[in-house]
Parts: C-alpha cells; sequence; structure tokens
C-alpha cells in the first residue's frame, strides 16, 4: 500500500478563497482576466497564473490562504538605480 499524508482535517484554503479562484478561472475563459497592477497588463491565458491571480485577491481581501511562497520576483524596497549617464566623474580635456 502506498503511505499516505496525515491530515488534520483542517481546511488550509478557505471557503471564500475558493470562490475567488472559481471567479478568476471563469475570467480567465471568458478572456477577461487581465495581469499586472489595475488590470493594464496582458490578457492572462496560463491556468496556473489564473489561479495565483485568484489567490492573490483572495489574500487582498482577508480570506484564508496560506502566505506566498518564496518563488518568483522578490520586491525591492528602494526606488531604480541610478544610472551612469548622469556620473559626475570629470573627463580629461586633451
Amino acid at each position: 500500500m502506498a503511505a499516505r499524508k496525515k491530515s488534520s482535517g483542517r481546511r488550509k484554503y478557505g471557503r471564500a478563497a475558493s470562490k475567488r479562484v472559481e471567479s478568476a478561472m471563469r475570467r480567465r475563459k471568458k478572456g477577461t482576466l487581465r495581469s499586472g497592477r489595475g488590470g493594464k497588463g496582458g490578457r492572462v491565458k496560463s491556468r496556473k497564473q489564473a489561479i495565483a491571480i485568484g489567490l492573490s485577491e483572495a489574500r487582498e481581501k482577508g480570506a484564508k490562504v496560506p502566505p506566498r511562497r518564496g518563488g518568483g520576483r522578490k520586491r525591492t524596497s528602494g526606488g531604480r538605480k541610478s544610472s551612469s549617464k548622469g556620473s559626475s566623474r570629470k573627463r580629461s580635456s586633451r
């Protein structure tokens, strides 16, 4: 027999979270689900991306969802890095 994982009987995701994911999947199929801040990105075609969007929406609304995993892009608290274009280094004139 295959070893089965023990479950404590508690739900990992709340019902509200599953509703949000369901809604995101429906919007993906309809073609109205968009990625990015304020829905200004491209149209979502990936099933996994639709689930991720649904879960992050649920997180925003305070539904029971486990914290994000460490993968993907990490946000930095700082602004843009300064470019070398406006450096204050003086050139020697000949």
